[in-house]
């Protein structure tokens, strides 16, 4: 629903050496009732779509999906 994706940098030791890492966002599966359809909607979110859908609503969350494209 964002389009988040990992975001790269470097970790750094105690004696400052730097090697590289990869910050992961926090993806979740969750399945959302959808009323004009009459069925769940299974979608893959990070904890900030999940808050964004809360504050949209189901159906207009589903509907700017489908503008970008994707099969839900």
């Amino acid at each position: 629903m964002t389009g988040r994706a990992p975001a790269f940098g470097r970790s750094i030791s105690h004696s400052h050496r730097r090697t590289p890492r990869r910050f992961d966002p926090t993806i979740q599966r969750r399945r959302y009732w959808l009323p004009s359809e009459r069925r769940y909607v299974r979608l893959t979110l990070s904890a900030k779509g999940i808050k964004a859908v809360d504050a949209l609503g189901i159906e207009a969350a589903v509907a700017r999906v489908r503008a970008r494209g994707e099969k839900i």
